[in-house]
């Protein structure tokens, strides 16, 4: 990989799981990291262990948003939730959190950002989305419509930044290693009435012929590529790390 020495990166949900690998292997690559998490604690051990910066923020707060201007050349969109529960169940408040956390959020970021990357004539957005960018699933309501939304605010960032030397881009993954899926684990076992092990085989491994989790590490070293000026001509993708979950 190309060096990131000379970048700085802002990583949303940086302090745990997957934004936490992203941020150790952007750091490692040369950067600057900016952990931005609403766990403010956790944000500044792994800044000082990266060498990087904490930003405590509740990004459900989309009105302190409105008027930010970042100075970043790499932007990861990554903090998320999940909810499971069949539509007719669902919380409407809940419903909503999650578009303002996982689309009207990274919109926010992405405006306050390009300017900068405009001016600089270099950019990177890489958005967290996932195999729900791509597929649905039932009880996921919520997710897939935040992700599938994501998916159209990646590609016309792409498509405005192309002149301007930015590049937007989605990773996809399955079930990552994170507490996020332990979460979902539980939450699914309770809907299915089976235990969170039948849970792993029986639900969220039964689309992935490769029969596994993937790791946050090797999500991580995708971003690093994709923020890389390896990546310059990759744009307006959507890269699936799903096992073979997409290929069905």
């Amino acid at each position: 990989m190309t060096t990131l020495h000379g970048r700085k990166a802002l990583v949303t949900g940086g302090a745990a799981g997957i934004g936490a690998a992203v941020a150790r292997g952007l750091a490692h690559g040369g950067a600057q990291v900016v952990i931005a998490d609403l766990d403010g604690t956790a944000a500044e051990t792994l800044a000082a262990e990266i060498g990087g910066e904490a930003w405590a923020v509740d990004l459900l707060d989309t009105t302190a948003l409105e008027t930010l201007s970042l100075d970043c050349d790499i932007l990861v969109n990554n903090a998320g939730f999940q909810k499971v529960s069949p539509i007719q169940d669902f919380d409407p408040d809940t419903f909503r959190r999650i578009q303002r956390l996982m689309v009207e959020a990274p919109f926010l970021l992405i405006r306050a950002a390009l300017p900068g990357m405009y001016r600089k004539g270099w950019g990177r957005v890489i958005n967290l989305s996932s195999v729900h960018g791509l597929r649905a699933s039932p009880f996921k309501s919520a997710y897939v419509t935040a992700k599938h939304a994501l998916e159209g605010l990646s590609k016309a960032t792409a498509l405005e930044g192309a002149g301007h030397g930015v590049t937007s881009n989605c990773i996809n993954p399955g079930y990552v290693r994170t507490a996020l899926v332990e979460q979902q684990l539980a939450d699914q076992a309770a809907t299915h009435g089976i235990t969170p092990s039948e849970v792993l085989e029986r639900v969220m491994l039964t689309e992935m012929p490769v029969k596994r989790l993937v790791e946050p590490e090797e999500v991580a070293s995708l971003a690093c590529w994709l923020a890389s000026d390896d990546a310059a001509m990759v744009t307006g993708a959507s890269y699936a790390m799903d096992g073979g979950w997409s290929a069905h």
